[in-house]
């Protein structure tokens, strides 16, 4: 049986949407810029979820990163986009997703030379009812729980360890501006 079809949503320089395209043929080595998010999960302790990429990824397999991120689809918000892949890496329920950085946007090539290019706001959640997570091995092979200082004492002494995306959302402050829940 065929997987479904997953759409992302192609952008011009701007910003604005010019089409859409399979996302299994968008990611190469002349990736056009497209529409993802990223999500960190914290918690009121301080927290951060970090979670290694499943060495089955196409970019940057193995390499630890924020809690999970993805490409919204075709008319569909972030919000939603969030929940669904949330359910779908780690089995989880998210609420209180509050925008961190919106403008973030990066683009990088790792060392397949496969190439992210990427309009991709962040966004924090928290778990609903402190869910257990279970991550979805094509998706994730290993998760944990960290304070965030030390989260960015890390990837600030060790940028090469973790997804560029990650390097980049924690130069830009991504934890600052009231991020964490109540």
């Amino acid at each position: 049986m065929n997987s479904p079809i997953e759409l992302v949503r192609l952008l011009d320089d701007d910003g604005t949407e010019i089409g859409t395209a399979d996302k299994s043929l968008v990611h190469g080595t002349d990736t056009p810029l497209h529409l993802a998010f990223s999500c960190h999960l914290v918690d009121s302790a301080g927290r951060t979820l970090l979670t290694r990429r499943a060495l089955s990824k196409l970019t940057w397999p193995g390499v630890w990163t924020n809690s999970l991120c993805g490409h919204p689809g075709p008319g569909e918000s972030f919000e939603e986009a969030i929940v669904r892949r949330a359910a779908t890496e780690l089995n989880v329920r998210v609420t209180a997703i509050r925008m961190a950085l919106p403008d973030f946007r990066y683009r990088a090539v790792d060392a397949s030379g496969v190439v992210e290019n990427e309009i991709c706001p962040v966004f924090t959640a928290v778990l609903v009812d402190d869910g257990v997570i279970s991550p979805n091995a094509s998706e994730v092979m290993e998760c944990a729980w960290a304070p965030i200082a030390d989260v960015e004492a890390a990837v600030i002494a060790a940028p090469f360890a973790f997804s560029p995306w990650l390097a980049q959302q924690i130069s830009e402050g991504v934890y600052t501006g009231g991020v964490l829940p109540n």
